[in-house]
């Protein structure tokens, strides 16, 4: 038998005796062998331990901020001086319960975008149906009939070109052609517009806040428009200046149906 130092032997027989609610003598006769052990009764004697009172110290004079209180505060009457039997001791957690956010959320997210059908394909559909029963309309109205077979010995005077030009005839009466029929067409019709989306950053989709793209292609609306009406209805032999409501209409597309007197 291996011997134990005695101060051990009675360190553990009192840690016994205060485990087992008995004597330091009778722990160490039941540890040497000369007394029978001690059972451990199924209900545990219940100490009645008095709530210490905790008087709260005076606040500074400063202003204190207080602190929030916990989520789920547990109140307990039992001080931290007071050790029960393991049998008997009681151990208090305080838990919180965090609401966890889901990985994939049930409900997706806005994007902009839109299926091709229906959202695109209809109505373009119905602006294209709308578009052919206008048109429909105009030429059962306006009479547009074919000249007469072009003749290259008669040179027409005015010599005008198709509406959707005359802008540009315009432009050759006032600078050189290498200047309006390359330079100005190049610059702005081609590298300006290009450039547009690069200066204009912005990707919101309603008019309201999109002034600086409506003004740039207002200008150039504005522009072209003027151009095309000085041609059409401002210009008479030998391009010279006319005005329509005293020398007529020197276009033949209005001939038929625009009319001064």
């Amino acid at each position: 038998m291996v011997d134990i130092p005695e101060h051990l032997l009675i360190k553990t027989a009192e840690a016994r005796a205060k485990a087992l609610g008995i004597s330091v003598e009778q722990a160490l006769a039941e540890m040497k062998g000369e007394a029978e052990p001690t059972t451990i009764s199924k209900e545990p004697e219940v100490i009645d331990v008095k709530p210490i009172e905790v008087k709260e110290a005076p606040a500074p004079a400063a202003e204190v901020k207080e602190a929030p209180a916990p989520a789920a505060a547990v109140k307990t009457d039992i001080p931290a001086e007071v050790e029960f039997a393991p049998e008997t001791r009681v151990t208090q957690r305080l838990l919180t319960v965090v609401k966890a956010k889901p990985i994939q959320k049930p409900t997706s997210e806005p994007v902009d975008k839109v299926n091709t059908w229906p959202h695109l394909m209809l109505p373009e559909f119905i602006s294209l149906m709308a578009m052919t029963a206008f048109l429909i309309f105009i030429s059962a109205i306006l009479q547009a009939p074919l000249l007469e077979e072009a003749n290259p010995n008669i040179t027409p005077n005015p010599a005008k070109a198709p509406w959707y030009f005359l802008g540009l005839q315009e432009l050759l009466s006032y600078w050189d052609p290498q200047i309006a029929g390359v330079m100005i067409p190049l610059i702005i019709g081609v590298v300006a517009f290009m450039a547009i989306p690069y200066i204009d950053r912005n990707k919101d989709n309603k008019p309201s806040k999109r002034k600086y793209a409506i003004m740039l292609w207002t200008f150039f609306l504005a522009g072209a428009g003027t151009l095309s009406l000085i041609g059409i209805l401002f210009r008479g032999p030998g391009w010279n200046w006319t005005y329509p409501w005293i020398d007529g209409v020197w276009f033949d597309d209005l001939l038929d149906w625009v009319h001064f007197e």
